[in-house]
């Protein structure tokens, strides 16, 4: 397993997400080894990745990515613009069925990485946009979810960015409303490489994707 260096920004605590979890007591910014990302993982999946039974009520099924009740099997690869199902779970009593479409993976420039200090330099930001879906109808208001990037030649970057770039990369919650089947809504996760550019973004969350991600790729 990669050790990922996670670096947080101070400067954006009100815009993102967890900005403050990795900050020094001063407030100023600070970067940590961590050997996981810190996304949360499912413990029970609601379904079972691979499953015979095409069931759209228990979200089982082995079929390609797309349908509502077709849950992406493990190692899936697919194309930026492709919609994957996915099983998910933000906290114990927040687990449902998503379904996540990667829009873009853009390039962002070092200069937008100012905000998260000297721990950042070198690094090149990469924004990750997707529109999540509702699938399963189950409340999942205020949820988060982040996807990794993927380096060219299929490594991951090694590090955690936690927080975001206002205007270019926003890392959105799940609204208030995002709790009945085709809500939806957008966001960005933001990641970063001092080498080989980032070419792709993954899905790896719970025992069942850890191994074998679905991953989107330009």
């Amino acid at each position: 397993m990669h050790k990922r260096r996670i670096v947080s920004a101070a400067a954006v605590v009100a815009l993102g997400l967890g900005l403050s979890a990795c900050s020094d007591e001063d407030g100023e910014p600070a970067a940590k080894e961590s050997p996981a990302a810190s996304a949360p993982a499912p413990s029970e999946p609601d379904s079972e990745a691979g499953s015979e039974s095409p069931d759209a009520d228990s979200g089982d099924g082995d079929a390609p990515a797309g349908g509502e009740g077709d849950v992406a099997a493990p190692g899936t690869e697919l194309k930026v613009g492709d919609r994957a199902v996915l099983p998910f779970a933000y906290t114990s009593d927040k687990k449902g069925t998503i379904a996540v479409t990667v829009t873009a993976i853009e390039k962002g420039a070092e200069a937008d990485m100012a905000a998260f200090g000297d721990k950042a330099k070198g690094m090149t930001p990469y924004f990750i946009k997707m529109k999540v879906e509702n699938v399963g109808g189950t409340d999942l208001s205020y949820a988060s979810l982040k996807l990794d990037g993927v380096l060219e030649g299929g490594a991951g970057t090694g590090i955690v960015l936690i927080g975001d770039i206002p205007g270019k990369c926003d890392r959105e919650s799940a609204p208030r409303e995002f709790t009945t089947k085709g809500a939806s809504y957008e966001t960005c996760s933001l990641t970063a490489t001092k080498g080989a550019p980032v070419t792709a973004a993954q899905f790896d969350e719970g025992d069942t994707y850890s191994d074998s991600p679905v991953v989107w790729a330009n």
